[in-house]
């Protein structure tokens, strides 16, 4: 049996899942309470855990804890975690291989990397009881869109299932995809991988090729391939559309869902949790409170009331105990609703607003029109460029100028400008400009995060 999954875990926290899911307020704060309490015992194994919450009783709950960031969890990489088998080098180097995407590190343990969108890339470890939390709350709290068609085939076993991302690094999603395909070998049969740092010609004639009934992505690349369905060189026929990853407005979601045909699901989530919340079928976002915290902030720290929108948010995973994340500092600005769904789900609903980076559009060699997905553009940068503090913007139709933070020198500088001329020919693009410029300060948009792909202002 893979030391990644637990059958009998996996079947008890879907029964709980689905209990909390039609059950009360006061049986989800007696779950709330009860696992943190355990959680915080848990964190005492691990050496950075201990000496922060020395003095400090597992039934206080979060009371008095500072949070915690993740630049600093990084510096203490070896220390955070309560396992012996969890040490930097090792993980570091396993999640540089990308044949390891989706296998068990040390045989029992799930790793995934962030994005660098907020400095240095974060390492994420799960053991088989997070995946098994993980594996519940995207199965059974993602709603059914088509409550028939979901009746009859509940594990969406006649689906074909296109996810379209980034498929060579160790992210959250690709990483879920290929354990699935390991535990499920049916599942590799009915669900393909796409690379959206492909050509966009390519990726259009890939999907048609396989021709899903559902795709899965974000919501950048869905509205790109809404185009594409648009202009009639991608056919598909969809059941579903499901997104995450980004923020999705009701003008962008009307366009995906016209284009397409079919209704749209958006989740929200990210590397420290992967499932934090779900679309009822009211189209209210629910956070999966039983599992995890989330406390909205002001720009000192404190507390904002519900309604308020917080600048910042701390998080805390109630389902990781080998690698604990106690009020940890996200840069989403999330609300926390003051009233209840009318759906009757006892689940707090939230709003989220994320970084929203542009889609580019250039100009080629012959003057079409070419364009470039905003997750393509930081993947190139990031994976081939090893840099993380930029801001990408277009300043002409053929011409783009790459900022970078003071924290990047020369060599570094040279080195993103080369990835990105390079993946920019493969697109047709090698006419395009690429200037640098050193930034000492940035500022941040309304979301609460720097935009890192900006495109050019229509004239």
């Amino acid at each position: 049996m893979p030391g990644d999954l637990d059958p009998w875990r996996s079947g008890l926290v879907a029964l709980d899942v689905l209990a909390l899911s039609h059950g009360t307020p006061a049986l989800l704060a007696q779950r709330q309470r009860e696992r943190l309490a355990a959680l915080l015992r848990a964190a005492e194994a691990a050496p950075f855990w201990r000496e922060r919450l020395r003095g400090h009783r597992p039934d206080d709950g979060l009371a008095g804890l500072r949070p915690v960031s993740k630049a600093e969890l990084m510096a203490q990489f070896d220390r955070w975690a309560g396992d012996a088998a969890i040490r930097r080098d090792p993980v570091q180097a396993f999640a540089a291989d990308p044949a390891h995407i989706g296998q068990p590190f040390a045989g029992r343990f799930i790793v995934w990397e962030s994005s660098g969108s907020s400095g240095e890339p974060g390492l994420f470890v799960q053991d088989g009881a997070a995946m098994a939390v993980y594996d519940a709350l995207e199965g059974l709290r993602r709603p059914p869109l088509q409550p028939l068609r979901r009746w009859l085939d509940p594990c969406c076993l006649a689906e074909r299932i296109a996810f379209v991302g980034a498929t060579s690094g160790h992210f959250a999603s690709t990483v879920t995809l290929r354990r699935l395909e390991r535990l499920q070998p049916g599942f590799a049969q009915r669900a393909c991988a796409h690379d959206f740092l492909q050509p966009l010609p390519a990726l259009v004639a890939a999907l048609n090729a396989q021709s899903p009934t559902v795709l899965a992505t974000y919501p950048s690349a869905a509205l790109l391939l809404a185009g594409e369905a648009r202009a009639g060189r991608l056919c598909l026929t969809l059941a579903e559309v499901w997104t995450g990853g980004e923020t999705l407005g009701p003008a962008a979601r009307a366009e995906i869902e016209a284009a397409f045909g079919c209704p749209l699901a958006n989740s929200y989530g990210a590397s420290e949790f992967l499932a934090l919340a779900s679309e009822c079928a009211r189209g209210a976002l629910h956070l999966n409170a039983d599992w995890v915290l989330l406390e909205p902030v002001d720009a000192q720290g404190r507390p904002v009331p519900p309604g308020t929108c917080g600048e910042k948010v701390w998080l805390t995973n109630l389902a990781n105990h080998v690698q604990p994340l106690i009020r940890y500092e996200l840069g989403d600005r999330v609300t926390l609703q003051a009233e209840p769904c009318a759906c009757g789900s006892p689940l707090p609903v939230i709003s989220v607003q994320g970084r929203s980076d542009d889609v580019l559009e250039l100009r080629g060699a012959r003057g079409e029109r070419v364009r470039l997905l905003p997750l393509a553009l930081t993947t190139i940068l990031e994976e081939h460029g090893r840099v993380f503090d930029f801001q990408l913007v277009q300043t002409g139709a053929a011409a783009l100028r790459l900022d970078l933070g003071a924290v990047h020198d020369a060599a570094a500088t040279a080195r993103a400008r080369a990835a990105l001329r390079d993946w920019l020919a493969a697109q047709g693009l090698a006419a395009v400009r690429v200037s640098t410029r050193r930034v000492e300060t940035w500022h941040s948009g309304r979301s609460g995060k720097r935009r890192r792909v900006v495109a050019a202002e229509a004239p």
